[in-house]
């Protein structure tokens, strides 16, 4: 079995691990997660009915999930301040994209949630069992994270 992608996009705030936490617990109690959601489809319909947590609390939802993990944020438990470098251990991770990184994948060191949604090369950049950050620009103003990862398997 392949990994699978997972993406959010969550209105910015200058303490991502704040705005991580925030989204971890809001796919937590709103069920959309593996086992409760097998494959859950992106991007995320908040409007849709959701079947809420089945499970007592993320730690729970990590030990059902086993070696597959949740194929969700919740897989995430901590933001690295650095980006991934290959020597680090990405397990578990979020990592922001390197500034460099940025400027190639979307050819602005701003990048509108457009330029992030039809970007294809930046899932290259993540490793299994890890994810990605970066925020997305509006008017030039930060306006949104988004948090992009993939599953284990």
């Amino acid at each position: 079995m392949g990994a699978n992608p997972y993406w959010y996009f969550v209105p910015y705030e200058a303490d991502f691990d704040a705005a991580l936490q925030k989204l971890r617990a809001r796919e937590f109690q709103s069920g959309r997660y593996h086992p409760v959601t097998p494959f859950q489809k992106f991007p995320i319909d908040l409007s849709a009915p959701t079947s809420g947590a089945q499970h007592g609390a993320i730690e729970e939802v990590m030990d059902a999930a086993n070696e597959d993990g949740t194929r969700s944020i919740l897989d995430i438990a901590q933001l690295a301040s650095e980006p991934f470098d290959g020597r680090q251990m990405p397990y578990f991770t979020a990592f922001p994209l390197a500034g460099s990184d940025i400027e190639e994948l979307f050819g602005t060191s701003h990048p509108t949630r457009k330029l992030v949604e039809t970007n294809t090369r930046m899932w290259d950049r993540i490793e299994r069992g890890s994810a990605i950050y970066v925020v997305i620009f509006d008017d030039g103003k930060p306006h949104e994270i988004f948090f992009a990862g993939y599953s284990f398997d």
